[in-house]
């Protein structure tokens, strides 16, 4: 994901009500679906990436965890060729 103006963050609430800002990694679109990276800005969290199905409801979009492990790997494996290719073009 390029974007030349700096990071895009975007702020989720867990089931108990507490909200986490997370900066915007990449989105890619995989088997008609969208997908997001993401990484928690807090120190407090673990520095890793997160990996959301983008979906959409009444309201608008929703993030969703992927709970299926075939189409997480899939998906992770997909940002990963996204990320290594971005570093070597640089």
């Amino acid at each position: 994901m390029e974007n030349q103006y700096g990071s895009d963050f975007i702020t989720i609430e867990d089931n108990d009500g507490v909200e986490y800002e997370l900066e915007i990694v990449s989105t890619l679109e995989y088997n008609g679906a969208s997908y997001l990276a993401a990484m928690p800005t807090s120190e407090e969290l673990e520095p890793e990436i997160l990996y959301f199905r983008v979906e959409e409801d009444a309201q608008g979009d929703l993030l969703a965890f992927i709970d299926d492990e075939s189409e997480l790997e899939a998906v992770e494996t997909l940002f990963m060729e996204v990320f290594f290719a971005e570093d070597t073009a640089e």
